[in-house]
């Protein structure tokens, strides 16, 4: 190859590897340079006989676009523009651009995703609530593109750089404010099965009425989604039991909101028929009526950490807090939590 090519061989010639793949060797280079004129099966072939081979980019930042690549498996909340805020923090800094994506509620981009990203070559790759499959990460490691996983679905593997926050005790503290105030029954609308931020607040809740001696009722536990109608439906379920729980801890506030409505739908104050806590702290919680008790999750903070987590990841340097952090959650009380009613 020319010199100041951006790969580098190891044990095999463009054209052996063309011959291999059935293709031509400028098919080849146009893998190896990103370009996105290759149709998706010849480019997994020829990428599948690149790594067999050893064929890697070089270190650096030559030939990267100006971006850094953010996806979301759903991009419509408040929750959202947080991540968004703290991720153009640091990326206007570095003189850098932020691309959004949405993966249309997939917790793993399609191939055609990944693909795209690859073929512009960002800084850096952010994915928020979901992660890659093994192909994924393949193909961007080939092209020496940095990745991390924020608030990741599942356990996103141990070679996998990620942000997290205190799931587990943040659901702790919510359930244990709750019981100190002198509720026992105390229902629980979750967030989505799959997702590990989810089940962690729930053994939180379910850790903290254990502690306290209290019964873990799975009849007070409904599923939700993290969406505000979830909230809604499921807090109708709940609150037109016979013997309702006087306090219900949100899996996040959009479900607390939900809740709220679900109140106010059957004639219930809130906080003095029932308490309600939530959990991100979006900005919206500090001005509804009642102002709402949640759980502060430092969702601009975590952004900030995982854009400058992936800059350095690219730039090849040892990251000072390594690759695997958790962010500390805080309970922040308002006015929609009090007493049980007599």
């Amino acid at each position: 190859m020319k010199p100041g090519n951006s790969v580098e061989a190891r044990t095999a010639t463009l054209a052996e590897i063309a011959r291999e793949a059935g293709v031509s060797a400028p098919t080849v280079s146009k893998v190896l340079n990103g370009r996105a004129d290759v149709a998706p099966a010849t480019r997994t072939r020829v990428e599948e006989l690149l790594r067999g081979h050893g064929y890697r980019r070089r270190g650096g930042e030559g030939g990267r676009s100006p971006l850094i690549d953010l996806v979301f498996h759903e991009l419509e909340s408040a929750w959202a523009m947080e991540v968004i805020r703290g991720v153009e923090n640091v990326a206007r800094e570095e003189g850098l651009s932020v691309v959004l994506s949405e993966s249309a509620g997939r917790l793993t981009p399609g191939r055609t995703w990944a693909d795209q990203v690859a073929a512009r070559r960002p800084h850096g790759v952010i994915l928020v609530l979901s992660g890659l499959d093994e192909s994924g990460r393949a193909l961007l490691t080939s092209r020496s593109v940095p990745f991390v996983v924020m608030d990741p679905a599942g356990d996103p593997g141990d070679d996998v750089p990620s942000i997290g926050a205190t799931n587990w005790q943040g659901g702790l503290a919510a359930t244990r404010h709750l019981i100190e105030l002198g509720h026992t029954r105390i229902g629980a609308i979750t967030g989505p099965s799959q997702m590990m931020c989810s089940r962690a607040r729930v053994d939180g809740y379910r850790a903290a009425l254990e502690t306290a001696g209290l019964p873990v009722d799975s009849g007070l536990i409904r599923p939700g989604t993290f969406h505000h109608e979830s909230g809604y439906r499921a807090g109708l379920d709940l609150l037109r039991m016979t013997d309702r729980p006087t306090a219900v801890f949100a899996g996040n506030d959009l479900q607390a909101l939900g809740l709220y409505e679900a109140a106010r739908e059957l004639g219930l104050r809130v906080p003095e028929d029932l308490s309600v806590v939530g959990f991100d702290d979006l900005p919206v919680a500090r001005w509804v009526g009642p102002p709402l008790t949640t759980v502060r999750q430092p969702l601009m903070e975590m952004a900030e950490a995982a854009a400058k987590l992936v800059l350095e990841l690219g730039r090849q340097e040892r990251p000072a807090a390594g690759t695997r952090m958790e962010l500390a959650t805080s309970l922040v009380v308002r006015s929609s939590t009090g007493a049980p009613p007599a």
